[in-house]
């Protein structure tokens, strides 16, 4: 199985804001941005690799109008149901009191409070990064349980992706989080049968 992780591309908000739940608008127009996600996507090997029957996505606008475009551009279609699927699991992590307010006005005390209980801290009143986690990891679950299609793409978050990354190479989402995902970066993982160690997921591509 190929799971094919799209970041949404770049957002109309300011440089320092925090932004999870919230919807905001993007820069760019979608078709535009799946024109250009499209030939990356080819570029990268990933189309010759095999097309998704559908686009899996966040339900967040910023996330959902890409992938709607994108499955409109490479002429998805399952024969029944939609081509783009919304998914609540693949939204952005919950912040709470913090949605759209700048990382320098929340203060320095409830980020100390965080960064010293990086999982299960809820200064802001919304997930835990455990919570947020663990809605991701059911998600994640069901991927893994089901054998069909072996290609899955997915337009959704930078912590989405992290999270993901994270449960299928089994390393500590703390880990994952200090690694870089661009506005419309794609991670690239694919799961291989192994005869001694069962089904192993590796990273073919980190933000492309």
């Amino acid at each position: 199985m190929d799971l094919v992780l799209i970041r949404h591309p770049a957002v109309a908000v300011p440089a320092g804001v925090c932004y999870g739940r919230s919807e905001v608008p993007l820069a760019v127009d979608p078709r535009d941005a799946a024109a250009t996600l499209a030939a990356r996507l080819e570029a990268l090997g990933v189309s010759a690799a095999g097309l998704p029957r559908r686009i899996e996505t966040s339900p967040r606008q910023r996330c959902a109008r890409v992938a709607a475009a994108l499955a409109e551009r490479i002429a998805l279609s399952e024969g029944e149901g939609e081509a783009a699927r919304e998914d609540a699991r693949l939204a952005e992590m919950d912040f709470g009191a913090w949605e759209m307010r700048p990382w320098d006005a929340i203060g320095r005390a409830p980020l100390y409070a965080w960064a010293a209980d990086f999982y299960h801290a809820r200064e802001h009143g919304g997930e835990s990064v455990a919570q947020f986690g663990a809605r991701v990891q059911t998600w994640f679950d069901g991927l893994q349980r089901d054998p069909q299609p072996p290609m899955r793409w997915v337009v959704t978050h930078a912590g989405v992706i992290r999270a993901v990354t994270a449960q299928a190479l089994g390393v500590p989402l703390e880990r994952c989080a200090r690694w870089p995902v661009d506005f419309a970066g794609i991670v690239w993982l694919r799961r291989e049968p192994e005869r001694a160690q069962g089904d192993a997921w590796t990273l073919v591509r980190w933000n492309a």
